[in-house]
């Protein structure tokens, strides 16, 4: 059968990504996986991984995926979801007693706030979903003005905080307000964080052990880590960010980041390093209804809980997010399952793509997606920071799609 997938059209992923970005200055290198029907049909590297040390791209380059952590800490939750640990339904209190007597900020700034009591208590499918009244800690409010610093800076993902972890850092959330009643609304937030503490909590293994253990050394994903070490320091791209007279700057160099020493914070909403071939692995694992060569990793059914849409009446994260970042048109027709976003109309939400559609990206313009109709699945890496909402996940969706010719 083949990948039925044009040879021929997909060099346009190549020829777009150069001519528009990096000879145009505006990304550094890129690579580009593109699997259908278990089988890679396009894995391209362009560009320089490091331009300061003109290292060109590998296929095996290692880059910061930050927030596409999100969706391996989901699956690690679903793995203890499916032992029977837990119900999505359950409050969060029952095993982090500490968020029992939250309550919903309404007015003041810290630490004079006005508060009132909670309608119903957070929920373990609040944390998956991004309903749980939390939020990131950089947006322009009082409550996230409450969040600790290292969340206000945006530093977490990094998780050098001396003794500072994971149990640390959600004892000062615990203390702040939630911004909205939960499951009323949706917001990005630090859900997926402590989602990764409440896995320590329930297994008594700390997380990035647990990560190891159950889900990267299965599924041969030997790559990834919250670190890189010093044998892998050469496939470590460098990080960058737009430039204020145009083109880009250094803002990460590998030999220099944070990102080569162990942290104390292991931050499963952004904190992990990786290739794209290991984030391959993990797609095609949930592709293949939860198993990759001979290792069970999740049930069918399963997956087929965290890919469904979990927003209220089937609205969107335009329709449900708070002001802010994702009430733009590519959040129209996009729901949200357990970790993942989820493909709702391609009509409404302009592009094409299918129906159940699941996906994610990072803060560095990395991003991925699968798609069950069509048995596809694209890795996209760069390392271009703050480029949030970046137009390259919608135009590569465009150039995929176009390849399937069968």
């Amino acid at each position: 059968m083949g990948t039925g997938l044009s040879t021929d059209r997909l060099q346009r992923i190549d020829r777009h990504l150069t001519e528009n970005y990096i000879d145009a200055g505006r990304i550094s290198g890129a690579l580009t996986l593109v699997a259908r029907r278990g089988e890679v049909a396009h894995f391209s590297a362009l560009g320089l991984m490091d331009a300061e040390r003109n290292r060109p791209t590998e296929l095996d380059t290692i880059y910061r995926i930050y927030s596409m952590t999100k969706p391996i800490t989901a699956v690690a939750m679903m793995l203890l979801y499916e032992e029977g640990k837990f119900q999505l339904s359950d409050p969060l209190s029952d095993y982090l007693p500490e968020w029992a007597d939250t309550e919903i900020w309404v007015s003041g700034e810290y630490p004079n706030f006005k508060t009132r009591p909670i309608d119903r208590p957070i929920t373990i499918r609040d944390l998956l979903s991004h309903q749980a009244g939390l939020t990131l800690g950089f947006f322009d409010n009082a409550v996230d003005r409450a969040y600790p610093p290292m969340l206000r800076e945006r530093q977490h993902h990094l998780g050098h905080y001396g003794e500072t972890d994971l149990e640390g850092m959600f004892a000062q959330v615990a203390k702040v307000p939630l911004r909205y009643a939960p499951g009323t609304a949706w917001q990005y937030s630090v859900a997926l964080e402590l989602c990764g503490y409440l896995i320590q909590v329930i297994t008594g293994k700390r997380f990035d052990v647990f990560l190891q253990e159950r889900l990267f050394a299965p599924l041969g994903m030997t790559d990834t880590a919250f670190n890189v070490p010093d044998e892998k320091l050469d496939r470590f791209s460098a990080n960058y960010a737009p430039a204020d007279g145009g083109g880009i700057e250094l803002v990460d160099d590998p030999v220099t980041s944070k990102f080569r020493e162990t942290p104390t914070l292991f931050s499963g909403g952004g904190g992990l390093v990786g290739t794209a071939l290991d984030y391959y692995r993990l797609c095609q694992m949930l592709l293949n209804g939860g198993e990759l060569d001979g290792e069970r990793i999740l049930g069918r059914k399963t997956i087929e809980l965290m890919t469904t849409n979990h927003l209220p009446n089937g609205e969107s994260i335009a329709d449900r997010a708070l002001p802010g970042m994702f009430n733009t048109i590519k959040h129209q027709s996009v729901g949200y399952g357990l970790g993942v976003s989820i493909g709702l109309e391609p009509a409404v939400s302009q592009i094409t793509g299918a129906a159940g559609q699941y996906a994610w990206g990072g803060a560095a313009a990395t991003t991925f997606w699968v798609d069950p109709v069509e048995e596809l699945i694209v890795v996209f890496m760069t390392q271009l920071k703050d480029t949030s909402p970046s137009s390259i996940p919608r135009e590569l969706q465009v150039l995929v799609n176009a390849a399937v010719v069968d």
